[in-house]
């Protein structure tokens, strides 16, 4: 009997996933709908959620406590950047909490977390909004398989 694939580099992982404040509140889950699948090593996960998976296998289940440096990161006072009111459609709705789509250098979108607006200034949150959060991340592996990789065919 083959033993079963665990999870590390050039694994495709299936799993269903919470991910809690420490209030126990639920932020996300999958739990109930259509599992998540990811490649080990594709960011989709932070750094920390994906290590806490290292060694598990289809079946295995895990509860794992984690502070902001594993999960999305310490709050970043550089990302939270004033923008004139002038720059913004008078009509447009602007109060603390909107989250609002940006453009940045590169021309790819952000979102940003409207924090204050007055007279003369939008404040907006770029962070990750989970940021500086202590977080539980619940797993529950479906399936571990090898990373289906790219065929290349030679002709001669």
């Amino acid at each position: 009997m083959t033993e079963p694939l665990k999870i590390g580099p050039q694994r495709e992982i299936t799993l269903h996933f919470a991910v809690l404040l420490e209030s126990g509140e639920e932020i996300d889950s999958t739990f109930g709908g259509e599992p998540a699948t990811f490649v080990w090593g594709d960011e989709s996960l932070p750094e920390g959620f994906e290590r806490s998976l290292l060694g598990l296998k289809a079946g295995d289940k895990r509860s794992v406590s984690m502070g902001p440096e594993q999960g999305f990161g310490e709050v970043n006072p550089d990302n939270i950047l004033p923008f004139r009111r002038e720059e913004f459609a008078a009509d447009e709705e602007l109060a603390p909490g909107i989250v609002m789509n940006f453009t940045d250098a590169a021309k790819s979108e952000l979102p940003g977390v409207i924090k204050s607006v007055d007279e003369e200034w939008v404040t907006v949150d770029f962070n990750h909004p989970l940021a500086g959060r202590n977080l539980t991340f619940v797993v529950e592996i479906v399936d571990v398989k090898l990373e289906a990789q790219e065929q290349v065919i030679q002709i001669r």
